[in-house]
């Protein structure tokens, strides 16, 4: 099969506006159901509001930020890199709004199908919702980075800027990072300020509304359950896909980078055909994800995602056998790489994410022994409950890094440098059900909460429990696959970063002063950025538990029933505090690498990538395995799982039960908030040194 860089691109952009054109059928299809009661509505339309409100503060803001970077990075680098920074910073808001619209648009649609027909629709519904968002995030990916594949070539000041005898498409290339930079920088952004926002109501509602006044979680009667819904909107499903958007289009940069100077033309073509392959494989996979058991809710989705990886490990084995030599066997350019060797690293990465997600599931589910443990410690009190969530966070690291570095050592092994790379791609190849079963999860959690607030039958809340608790495992298990392929992205960005600055040459001498010190800066970063992100949630919760006191102290017609309380201005104030907090860690990910490069050197940067990803990908894991595992010991005792010694059943309202509820809020901003911004910010500080390398 003949394809140069051009046909190639021309076919990814096709695959991505097959993928768009699937996500607006799938919203029309959501669209055409009823929202139900009156009151379902009006508690709809309030988290469509919220969620609305924050969305518009947050870009408005970014719109600021996105400018003067571009304009900086135009001047500084080159105007192709601004550009592309331009282009990767709208895709990815236009995607989290997209994601965001359609999410707020299925909630109550869910729960008024699970009232009307039943489980099999109320599913059909919450995973077509989950779905759109999966579309958007590789369909704007793919749209994005082709269009500059095929405009960029053609413009008269790239041609100039590149002069004769200059290699035009590797100039091509190294601009297509500044896609990836702008992708990174509103992933980073939107991830902390939604998780700020989510958690810091989530935390207020929790502790004022469940610890303090003892009333159900979801209640109406409480001032931050909305924001507490809207919070699941822009941080679980807008920061989600803007975290994975950025992963998804960071390895495609990389991979295209190190395959253009290792293979050349056909090391590019290859990951964007993979690529496009992935999201139809993707595509079909959704069509699997039905069932009418409440008990095969999870076995359906996990089927939809097997069914599109053999369709994507078949479609992968083509294009290697097809695109990079005909015999597989033979060995061909001076590496003595074979088109079954790449196959071999792209479907190590394939299989790590998928075994990545299996362990995450093991650490967090709510039917499996770590969590049970949790749920037992909480006999004894908060203390042990904390300490148990942190030992079982910490074990949990231990497993994915193995299948990391099993994935690496495949991928090098067969392919070399662009085998990790190529790793990377083969990981997020189905990122678009990857990301429909996440997002899923809060448009279930969503339409539970409607269904108390608009007190719905409890049949209703029994199907939306059931879909939310296998929401909790498959965003859980989104988190550990978000983790594990920013490892590879940030990896393969990082083996860019060596390519363009010459320490793929050279090397990184681990002896030098300079470079031990960029290591131990590296190593500390992840920590600072964690604590500052928690440290803003913790703000942001003491102002929204101090307006929920207030509400509750000045109208006691709220807790009586008789008056509603001011959910706006808990909005309010989660919106405030998110936009106030996010920019501080986002400019660090930022400076700090430019700083390092500027005044030690390149040697020094590359010592502070590999510090800031070992270390974050270890506290990425552990925070978020933690969270997942304490939010997910509560609700085993809401279920009436725990039991002590004597055979008592302690279930909700019990001390057992307060003590996990405690858990639950401090793993709030491990989970949500810290944890999966982690990842982005390791990936966010090597695109950063990828696009500004020429500089160092």
């Amino acid at each position: 099969m003949e394809l140069n860089i051009t046909n190639a691109s021309y076919l990814t952009l096709g695959a991505g506006v097959v993928g768009v054109i699937y996500a607006n059928m799938l919203t029309n299809k959501i669209k055409s159901n009823s929202e139900g009661t009156d009151r379902m509505v009006e508690i709809a339309g309030f988290i469509r509001e919220g969620a609305r409100a924050f969305i518009s503060a947050e870009y408005g803001v970014l719109y600021y930020f996105v400018a003067i970077v571009a304009i900086l990075l135009g001047f500084m680098v080159n105007p192709g890199t601004a550009v592309a920074f331009l282009l990767g910073a709208a895709c990815s808001m236009f995607a989290g709004k997209m994601g965001m619209e359609t999410a707020t648009a299925s909630n109550a649609r869910t729960a008024n199908a699970a009232r009307e027909k039943g489980l099999t629709s109320a599913l059909d519904i919450a995973f077509s919702g989950g779905a759109v968002m999966g579309l958007w995030v590789c369909g704007l990916g793919l749209i994005g980075y082709s269009l500059l594949m095929i405009v960029l070539p053609q413009l008269t000041f790239i041609q100039t800027a590149v002069g004769e005898g200059k290699d035009l498409q590797d100039y091509v290339l190294h601009c297509l990072s500044g896609f990836g930079l702008g992708a990174s920088s509103i992933a980073l952004f939107a991830r902390v300020g939604g998780g700020i926002f989510t958690k810091a109501a989530d935390v207020g509602a929790d502790l004022v509304g469940k610890v303090e006044a003892g009333i159900p979680e979801d209640d109406p009667r409480n001032p931050a359950v909305i924001a507490d819904n809207v919070g699941d909107n822009v941080g679980d499903v807008a920061g989600m896909g803007a975290d994975l958007f950025e992963s998804y289009v960071g390895s495609m940069v990389a991979a295209c980078a190190i395959g253009y100077a290792m293979l050349g033309v056909q090391g590019v073509i290859l990951p964007l055909v993979i690529v496009a392959i992935g999201i139809i494989s993707s595509i079909v996979g959704m069509q699997f994800v039905k069932t009418n058991d409440e008990n095969k809710i999870h076995s359906a989705l996990t089927f939809g995602v097997i069914v599109a990886s053999v369709l994507c490990i078949g479609g992968m084995l083509w294009a290697c056998k097809s695109l990079i030599i005909v015999d597989m066997n033979v060995q061909f350019f001076k590496d003595g790489y074979t088109g079954l060797g790449i196959f071999f690293a792209v479907l190590s990465g394939l299989v790590a994410g998928f075994l990545i997600g299996q362990i995450t599931e093991h650490y967090t589910g709510a039917d499996k022994p770590p969590v049970a443990a949790i749920a037992k410690s909480a006999l004894t009190g908060p203390a042990t409950v904390i300490i148990e969530g942190m030992a079982i966070g910490m074990r949990s690291t231990v497993l994915p890094m193995i299948m990391i570095c099993l994935a690496i050592f495949v991928a090098f092994h067969f392919a070399g440098m662009y085998g990790i790379a190529m790793a990377a791609i083969g990981m997020l190849s189905t990122v678009a059900i990857t990301v429909a079963i996440d997002a899923y999860g809060p448009i279930a959690d969503n339409a539970g909460g409607i269904a108390e607030m608009a007190e719905l039958p409890k049949g209703v809340r029994v199907i939306t429990d059931k879909l939310d608790a296998v929401g909790n495992t498959t965003a859980a298990i989104g988190k550990g696959f978000a983790i594990g392929s920013a490892a590879l992205t940030a990896l393969a960005l990082f083996s860019a970063f060596t390519k363009e600055t010459g320490l793929m040459n050279t090397g990184i001498n681990l002896t030098s002063p300079h470079v031990v010190i960029g290591l131990f800066l590296g190593g500390i970063l992840p920590y600072l950025f964690s604590a500052m992100t928690m440290q803003a949630v913790g703000r942001a919760a003491m102002a929204m538990i101090d307006e929920v006191r207030r509400q509750f102290r000045e109208d006691k017609g709220i807790m009586a029933g008789t008056s509603k309380p001011d959910y706006r201005n808990c909005v309010a104030i989660s919106t405030n505090a998110a936009i106030a907090e996010m920019i501080v860690p986002g400019v660090i990910a930022i400076v700090v690498p430019l700083l390092v490069g500027k005044f030690m050197g390149a040697q020094a940067l590359g010592g502070l990538l590999a510090g800031s990803l070992v270390s974050g990908v270890c506290l990425a894991i552990m925070m978020a395995n933690a969270g997942g595992a304490w939010d997910n010991a509560k609700k085993y005792i809401e279920a009436g799982e725990l039991k002590d010694g004597n055979g008592t059943v302690h279930g909700k309202g019990s001390e057992p039960h307060k003590a996990a509820v405690v858990g639950d809020t401090v793993g709030d901003p491990f989970k949500d908030t810290s944890g999966p911004s982690i990842n982005i910010f390791i990936k966010l500080v090597s695109i950063v040194s990828l696009v500004c390398a020429p500089m160092f």
